[in-house]
């Protein structure tokens, strides 16, 4: 580990030291209500950032979770997108079917069982 061999005089850091220093911050006006706003951040007077509304400051301001209207724009996919009224008519479809399948298997049924009771004799 290096150790300094005697100690840095104060003149010395002070010439080391003379071209650090602090600088002004940039500020810009803010377009919508003409404060003074540092760059790249939201203005404190009117809660907005390039002329979109980002705080609650603002009027007009919406929760992440309220916004219903402004909808993306769907996304194409590969998939053949298949209408909800073109899927009910497919499952009452179904339906119909699977209920003439039990209503078919009930009358085999009966008909066996009348069947059985033919061929054997009661007493």
């Amino acid at each position: 580990m290096a150790v300094p061999k005697k100690r840095t005089g104060h003149s010395a850091q002070g010439k080391r030291r003379s071209n650090w220093k602090a600088s002004k911050p940039e500020l810009t006006t803010c377009p919508n209500c003409g404060a003074k706003v540092l760059t790249h951040t939201v203005c404190t007077a009117c809660g907005q950032y390039k002329g979109k509304v980002v705080s609650r400051k603002s009027e007009g301001f919406v929760e992440a979770g309220e916004v219903k209207e402004a909808k993306k724009p769907a996304k194409k996919s590969t998939k053949k997108s298949v209408k909800p009224e073109e899927t009910k008519v497919e499952e009452k479809a179904e339906e119909t079917k699977a209920e003439e399948v039990k209503e078919e298997v009930k009358e085999e049924v009966k008909e066996e069982q009348s069947e059985t009771s033919e061929e054997t004799p009661e007493a």
